[in-house]
């Protein structure tokens, strides 16, 4: 399962056409454009944001001189955007359109609007001093990515509407946040490629799927449902589904493991192999062998292809295509040196709170891997934030017996620009004195991540059972994602002051863990609590609940009288850093019995007390938030 950065983990459908991905090219092929130009009539921030507009895959990573002009050598080419023309042709389109007043059209205006939610942040590798080897390995990977992405606008069914979409620039980059705001006039609604088309005009028709008796079968993670002639269901595995991509996705798969000659990377060639026979044989399972023995000691790759997670299903049932493609931070391993003595000891903590029936087991997982992200796609790349933790596989026996790989991404949202804006939305919800613990660094974000993930493996998890029953049978799927979430948030709260009173953390990262958590929580609450089609969010729903519980519990407290730390906002929220610690382990076994219990009424209650009540104060976190654009991640390479 995954962890996701300020917004959850969905892929607004309409607006995301495939944009053609150009080959890598060598940055510096940017760098020595020779101009005449003086490109100084527009900032960097205006100039990123409007290339987005004009759908141009050009980025100005940094004015690095401080001259206010954007020189060749600070410009990147974008990934997964069509070719950019040269900086010459493109800054005179770019400047035009910022200075150019609002579009006459309703729905033009409005795409804008949603495009300014997003700020351009890049992620950027250079892998220029790769073998050529690894070089012909990465363009393999590359053409994954491409084949992933279709494969997963498959799932979506977004390939039968990309020849409606309208012909500005700015709608072939549009994430839909409002139903009057789409990048095809009309709005039409797409008919996802997973399930038959002419059952999903009834809003209801998870439920009437989850209740028929070969539900088991149909809902399935890695299999379609298609309709029959007799008015019947039956289940379509993947490959079999999507076969000519699969198989693409197959064949270059192998190809990036013929292309790795390092002896080294035996592991990574290994899964390699194994996840190309996977887009075959729809054994995903087999695949995760040869994956959960990949690690930082074994290979300087990370590579995750394949369907793991369901959020962006509306049933939450089925598994979304994706590729997360990174290179191995290696400063995972002194934290892995930290917490790899006390595993069980967290899992018993965790197990107390819970309570009956789930009893401790032994726990084998993986400490979490650091990775540093080149290229994410399918359900990877999403609108507006991104994944910066993950724990897979899900199902099967690689889950079943906790030998789960745990990744945290550490090079996403950690520019000058990301930090600065996080602060900035700290500074207007929170007052003076409660700011005194926020750090803006990001290793409390890192150790937050990294406890949600481990939680994940944990007490009453995703794969426990309760009086026979999976979570997505005793909640019902989208019940069950937002509680499997915020099981592992709450963990990543509770935790803390385990590390702490063992002097793994200091008392200082304790505090600038907390606060840092309740701001990335404020961050999911301001993008409301449920998509444009009616769907919950799950980040959203449980980040809700865990600010509601804390302003109950005394812990947070608004003051609409109280100056925000801003200095410009009147109204703000005082924390109360002694009550801390109390709270987290009163929700731990809140929402832990809940898991263990497979209590539904009561999470359906903290579902409509928190997300849908009034206890927090949605509007005004959603005001003083949204004044912030999002990061919207974007990538480059030099290779």
């Amino acid at each position: 399962m995954t962890l996701a950065l300020v917004v959850a983990v969905t892929l607004a459908t309409l607006g995301c056409s495939r944009k053609t991905e150009p080959q890598p090219r060598d940055k510096g092929s940017a760098d020595r454009e020779t101009v005449s130009a003086k490109y100084d009539q527009i900032s960097r921030a205006d100039f990123n944001r409007w290339a987005v507009r004009q759908n141009i895959g050009l980025y100005w990573i940094a004015d690095t001189d401080q001259d206010k002009t954007l020189d060749p050598e600070e410009l990147a080419k974008l990934l997964f955007y069509p070719p950019p023309p040269s900086l010459a042709e493109a800054y005179p389109k770019i400047v035009a359109a910022a200075k150019a007043g609002p579009p006459s059209d309703p729905r033009q205006r409005l795409v804008g609007e949603d495009l300014d939610q997003g700020r351009p942040t890049l992620v950027t590798n250079d892998l220029t001093k790769l073998s050529a080897d690894d070089k012909k390995f990465v363009e393999h990977m590359l053409n994954v990515a491409r084949l992933t992405d279709e494969l997963y606008e498959a799932q979506l069914g977004i390939k039968e509407l990309a020849a409606k979409l309208a012909p500005d620039p700015a709608s072939h980059s549009l994430a839909q946040h409002d139903k009057a705001c789409s990048a095809i006039p009309g709005n039409p609604k797409p008919v996802l490629g997973i399930y038959p088309a002419e059952i999903q005009a009834d809003d209801k028709f998870c439920a009437e799927l989850e209740k028929r008796p070969e539900a088991k079968a149909l809902m399935a993670p890695f299999v379609v449902v298609r309709g029959t002639s007799d008015n019947k269901f039956v289940a379509t595995p993947y490959p079999a589904a999507f076969l000519a991509l699969a198989g693409a996705i197959e064949k270059e798969l192998n190809l990036a493991a013929d292309a790795m000659k390092d002896p080294a990377e035996k592991p990574l060639v290994e899964y390699l192999r194994a996840a190309a026979k996977a887009h075959a044989t729809n054994d995903w399972v087999a695949a995760d062998e040869p994956w959960s023995r990949m690690n930082s000691a074994n290979s300087k790759w990370y590579v995750r292809v394949g369907p793991d997670e369901t959020y962006w299903d509306p049933c939450a049932h089925k598994a979304g295509f994706h590729l997360t493609f990174a290179r191995i931070d290696q400063n995972a391993k002194a934290w892995q040196a930290k917490l790899s003595p006390i595993k069980q000891e967290l899992e018993t903590a965790i197990a107390a709170r819970a309570g009956a029936p789930y009893k401790a087991r032994t726990v084998q997982f993986n400490l979490p891997d650091f990775i540093e992200i080149v290229v994410n796609a399918g359900d990877d790349r999403v609108a507006l934030g991104a994944r910066i933790g993950q724990s897979l596989p899900n199902w099967g026996k690689v889950s079943d017996e906790n030998r789960d790989r745990t990744m945290v991404m550490t090079n996403l949202a950690t520019d000058p620009d990301s930090l600065a804006a996080r602060r900035a939305q700290a500074e207007s919800l929170f007052d003076a004195e409660s700011m005194k613990t926020y750090s803006g660094d990001p290793l409390p974000s890192n150790l937050a991540t990294i406890l949600h993930e481990l939680t994940h493996n944990l007490g009453p998890h995703d794969g426990y059972l309760v009086g026979g029953k999976n979570p997505a049978q005793a909640f019902g799927g989208p019940t069950a994602t937002i509680m499997g979430e915020l099981m592992a948030q709450t963990g990543a709260l509770f935790l803390i002051e385990l590390l702490r009173s063992k002097k793994i953390v200091s008392d200082e990262l304790a505090a600038q863990t907390y606060i840092d958590s309740i701001v990335g929580a404020f961050g999911l609450i301001s993008q409301g609590m449920k998509d444009g089609d009616g769907n919950r969010k799950a980040y959203s729903n449980l980040a809700a609940i865990q600010i509601g519980f804390l302003i109950e519990k005394g812990v947070l407290t608004w003051d609409p009288k109280q100056p925000a730390a801003n200095g410009k906002d009147t109204g703000a929220f005082t924390l109360d850093g002694k009550k801390l610690v109390a709270a987290c382990d009163e929700m731990m076994k809140l929402v832990g019995g809940i898991k263990a219990r497979g209590d539904k009424a009561m999470a359906e209650q903290l579902i409509a007390k928190y997300a849908d009540g009034t206890v927090v104060p949605h509007a005004t976190i959603q005001e003083r938030l949204l004044r912030f654009p999002e990061p919207s991640f974007v990538y480059s390479l030099s290779l």
